[in-house]
């Protein structure tokens, strides 16, 4: 596995070089682009781009843990959590990727 990680510099700099826009239009290009996802998904709506993935938010009920420490049970407040699930596409993308 590579150690380098993908960051919104990386993705503005790809379309810098891919589109032709200015630098600072393919920054601002990129960073509007994450804002109209995010405010989607704070609203509760699901976030489906063709070929890569849906990313959703799926409410979680409040539920008893435990600490796995103290084995003490530890009540769990109900909240929201981001989910993404990838296109069959991007799985057998990722999985051939694994076999170089």
């Amino acid at each position: 596995m590579g150690d380098h990680t993908l960051t919104r510099m990386d993705l503005s700099e790809a379309v810098f070089r891919e589109v032709g826009l200015s630098r600072n239009e393919s920054a601002h290009l990129v960073e509007s682009m994450l804002g109209h996802m995010s405010d989607a998904l704070v609203r509760g709506e699901q976030v489906k781009i063709s070929s890569f993935g849906t990313f959703s938010v799926r409410d979680k009920s409040a539920r008893i843990g435990r600490n796995p420490k103290t084995g003490e049970e530890v009540p769990i407040q109900p909240r929201r959590v981001l989910t993404f699930r990838p296109s069959h596409l991007m799985k057998d993308r990722v999985a051939t990727g694994n076999r170089k």
